[in-house]
């Protein structure tokens, strides 16, 4: 039967059948109005009242109304072949997230056979009563799910969807004689509780009903069958959702003034009790019961398929067997067995209320992780995403946060297994090489969107607090590691850094080609150090005219860029220097800060002292000194440095510059102890870089000021002052900071 694999199966597509919008409506209302209306509306109103059963028609529609919007949205989105919700949600999503949706609604929809044919059975129970025969469900269930799968693999989908005409018209029918009939003779509707009668937690109840609000989607899946899925789909479960929300308030009601608590408690039929023919109710539901299996058991296998198709999962030899296909029309005999089986396997356990639990927390989990795909994707704003049906973001939000509540109020361990569950099948589904990870490209698009907003508003509004925005270009990237280290500290969580690897040359198809070679291995290295810096690369025919744009280039983070760093090791050349020097002289007249990394062979040593000098000549530069050294001490890598500051003036104005740098300390909170505030009077005999070399040698990274004036009067040797000195940061303000 492996030959029966085709194309089509492949693509996800069949031959189908061609049906129009009724059979949509028809498989849902169907199983709307099904078992869980018939067996367990009286045991709710019994136990929680009208007020709370209609609480729990409210609650079960806040999650598939959203629901609904959302695979009406998802099915105008793309061609819809067959595979039902999976083969939607797969080809507006993707592989990995579809295949992690589409195995756990397959898992329902077989699930749900069983439950429709135990409820099936329920039906036959006032025969067996009536006769004085003992019974037992699973005497009804287990041969009747034998003779669906006898009927599927024999007539196929069109005889249940013939069938549906006629189911319908007899629910319709139970329903009319339910709303002509009125309380039985003798019932007083006011009359006590049962003897020792304990009500059932509301959220127990409102478990044992939820499955009644699944079957919306039940239509879904003739998807490959229906000549015009993008009209049929959302209108057919659109209409047959609002329809049922209206039949289901009207049973309550009636059930509510028709019948007294303790038939409500005690009945399993109690609308039979109430209908004016009540034969008509046991027929209804057996007509109900079969119609939702035989839509389960249609819809079930075409799931399966699918993901066989597309090799969700693959299992040598199974997933061809599963994607096999039948005759013109794809009919999945052999997916439709393995439903059967497993239908069967559940039945065994015979109790409506143990399976509807189950069933419950698959649809919800399911339910809740389309809501929450459709939110997404609505703030991601893909261009690929294209419904001609659009939901509203916050309905779909709604949904997902319904759904996660009510999961864990239902069952705080089954909720927990049930997420876990997904996760887990998610992460085995996307490590396949040619499925991606689905989600990553959504949270991408999201975040995408979320920056572009942010950075237009940033643009727009002033900057309250001043704090690094630093950008980098050389093109001595992967020689040195220095500076990489230095922006990552400056941005690790006040500031932002871009770096930008500088590749000589005229832009064309060859530089341009390695240019993104050298920015996958930048991504990379940065990854591995845990960098939360930008990275890229400029490709300029001159170093200048790459800084040139550099100085213009946007801040990433939307806000401008206002600091530009430099470096250079003690062991480059006298050009390096030059370099340096023309690229400050040119960002002065982009107004921004400079920052000057002088390095070497200590590579910031044991990260344990930051020394900051603050000296007569460079006022402008303290502010900016001591707030770079306090971002630097917040990082990780130097979590037990200590900070000093020295501050070298003049004799005449220590008194009044002491108290200034005490205020500057103070009012910035600035974590460094008095002991380590060194006042130093100078004179025009002092050496100042023997003092500065005698107490700084051996701290792992120093701070000093330079203003452009002295660069320009002192030219190369200003940078390099102090060569007993380790790591040093020269720093030049070219803009105002208060510290406040």
């Amino acid at each position: 039967m492996n030959d029966g694999i085709t194309s089509a199966a492949r693509s996800g597509s069949t031959g189908g059948h061609g049906f129009g919008t009724a059979p949509v409506f028809l498989a849902s209302i169907s199983t709307i109005l099904g078992a869980v209306m018939f067996l367990r509306f009286g045991y709710a109103v019994g136990h929680v009242g009208l007020g709370g059963a209609l609480l729990i028609v409210l609650l079960g529609h806040l999650v598939t109304i959203p629901t609904a919007l959302a695979i009406a949205e998802i099915a105008t989105n793309r061609r819809v072949e067959g595979g039902g919700e999976y083969f939607i949600i797969s080809r507006s999503f993707g592989t990995s997230i579809g295949g992690t949706i589409g195995i756990a609604l397959f898992f329902s929809q077989a699930l749900s056979v069983a439950f429709y044919m135990i409820a099936f059975a329920e039906s036959v129970r006032p025969l067996a009563a009536g006769l004085g025969l003992p019974f037992d469900p699973r005497v009804v269930s287990l041969p009747g799910i034998a003779a669906l799968l006898a009927l599927m693999l024999t007539r196929g989908a069109r005889l249940g969807v013939n069938a549906l005409w006629v189911v319908v018209g007899m629910l319709a029918l139970s329903l009319a004689f339910f709303a002509l009939g009125g309380p039985p003779a003798g019932v007083e509707l006011g009359s006590a509780s049962p003897t020792g009668f304990r009500a059932d937690p509301f959220i127990l109840v409102f478990a044992i009903v939820f499955p009644a609000f699944t079957g919306m989607t039940a239509g879904v899946g003739l998807s490959g069958d229906l000549e015009n899925p993008r009209r049929s789909i959302p209108l057919g479960v659109l209409s047959a959702t609002v329809t049922g929300a209206l039949v289901y308030v009207f049973v309550l009601w009636k059930l509510a003034t028709s019948a007294s608590q303790d038939m409500l408690v005690t009945e399993q039929l109690v609308m039979s009790r109430i209908a004016l023919w009540g034969p008509i109710i046991p027929i209804g539901l057996a007509c109900a019961t079969l119609s939702s299996a035989i839509g389960s058991i249609m819809v079930a296998p075409r799931t399966l398929q699918a993901l066989a198709a597309d090799r969700v999962v693959v299992v040598p030899g199974v997933t061809d067997f599963l994607a096999a296909g039948k005759g013109r029309e794809n009919e999945p005999w052999n997916g439709t067995i393995v439903t059967a089986a497993l239908a069967f396997a559940i039945a065994l356990f015979g109790s409506v209320d143990f399976v509807a639990r189950i069933i419950s927390m698959f649809f919800m989990v399911t339910y809740g992780s389309l809501c929450a795909i459709s939110f997404l994707e609505h703030f991601a704003a893909r261009p690929s995403y294209r419904p001609s049906f659009r939901s509203k973001w916050y309905v779909s939000l709604f949904g997902a946060i319904v759904c996660v509540l009510l999961m864990f109020q239902m069952d705080p361990l089954y909720a927990i297994m049930a997420i876990l569950l997904m996760g887990g099948v998610y992460y085995l589904i996307q490590r396949k090489q040619e499925y991606g990870n689905d989600l990553s490209t959504i949270f991408f698009s999201v975040m995408t969107q979320a920056t572009r907003n942010l950075q237009i508003r940033l643009q727009k509004m002033p900057l309250a607090d001043w704090r690094p925005s630093v950008i980098m270009i050389t093109g001595r990237t992967f020689d040195r590691s220095a500076p990489k280290q230095l922006l990552k500290w400056l941005c690790y969580r006040y500031g932002f850094g871009t770096y930008l690897h500088y590749l000589p040359g005229l832009l064309n198809a060859e530089t341009y080609a390695k240019s993104r070679e050298v920015l996958g291995r930048m991504i990379r290295e940065t990854e591995q150090a845990e960098s939360g810096i930008y990275v890229d690369t400029m490709i300029s025919p001159s170093m200048q005219s790459a800084l040139a744009q550099t100085l213009q280039a946007p801040g990433v983070s939307g806000m401008e860029n206002n600091t530009i760093a430099f470096e250079f090791s003690v062991h480059d050349g006298i050009e390096v220097v030059e370099e340096v020097r023309d690229g400050i002289l040119l960002a002065t007249n982009a107004r921004m800060n400079s920052l000057v990394l002088r390095h070497g062979d200590h590579h910031f040593g044991n990260r344990s002292e930051i020394h900051v000098w603050l000296m007569w000549h460079d006022y402008q530069n303290a502010n900016l000194l001591v707030l770079l050294a306090y971002i630097i001490l917040g990082h990780p890598d130097w979590r037990r440095a200590e900070l000093s500051i020295f501050a070298a003036y003049p004799d005449r104005e220590v008194a009044e510059r002491r108290a200034q740098l005490r205020e500057m300390i103070l009012a910035g909170r600035i974590p460094v102890a008095e002991k380590n505030v060194r006042i130093i009077p100078t004179s025009a005999e002092t050496d100042v870089g023997r003092l500065v070399e005698a107490q700084s040698a051996g701290a792992d990274l120093v701070l000093l000021g330079f203003t452009d004036e002295r660069l320009q009067h002192r030219g190369l040797e200003l940078l390099q002052r102090y060569p007993g000195l380790k790591e040093t940061l020269w720093v030049g303000a070219a803009e105002a900071i208060e510290m406040e």
